[in-house]
């Protein structure tokens, strides 16, 4: 009797144990995931911030009179000289407008919120991007004293706002929940030439 006690005492401490390291295993698997997940969202975020504040700096370059033609929460049009190598530019003065398309153009992506930021260079070479996981994006434009305007000869800085989600949702190990992971990204560019 106390063998077959001993037998059931034993396997029941090594049930426990082995569960224990299933749990382990799936909470390592979840961190490991999530931390991937994050990391995608940040560089992901990092890469949309590159792209505007490439162009946005050269707001106004090579140009002197009113450089922003557009200036909307989600749409912006502005004039300089984009492809100007060092000090000498291509002397071609070139016109952006930056704006977003709704989830449906949102392709290759299970997010039903991701949004598409749309590049247009001189009124018709149009670049539309991955989606990048973008589900919002906010534009504020401000004036020399860092107040917002609405006044396109005065805007002086432009602050943009980014919400990013992840492409591809999934399911927490530990939660049993779909992850609400996202990333926002706020900066503020001042184009030296506007």
């Amino acid at each position: 009797m106390a063998l077959l006690l001993d037998l059931i005492g034993s396997a029941l401490i090594g049930g426990i144990l082995i569960l224990q390291l299933m749990n382990m295993t799936l909470f390592m698997q979840n961190a490991s995931y999530s931390s991937d997940n994050e990391l995608k969202l940040q560089q992901n975020a990092k890469t949309l911030a590159e792209i505007i504040n490439y162009d946005f700096r050269k707001i106004g370059y090579k140009y002197d009179s009113t450089s922003v033609l557009i200036a909307e929460q989600k749409k912006i049009k502005f004039i300089g000289d984009l492809e100007a190598p060092g000090e000498t530019g291509s002397g071609i003065v070139d016109t952006v407008e930056y704006f977003v398309l709704d989830s449906t153009h949102a392709t290759s992506t299970s997010n039903p919120r991701d949004i598409v930021l749309v590049r247009v260079l001189n009124n018709k070479d149009s670049i539309a991007g991955p989606t990048l996981g973008l589900v919002n994006i906010k534009f504020s434009y401000l004036d020399s004293l860092s107040t917002p305007t609405a006044v396109l000869s005065k805007i002086k800085y432009i602050k943009t706002e980014l919400w990013i989600e992840p492409i591809e949702t999934s399911d927490n190990f530990t939660t049993g929940k779909r992850d609400s992971t996202f990333t926002y990204w706020e900066f503020t560019i001042h184009p030296r030439n506007i």
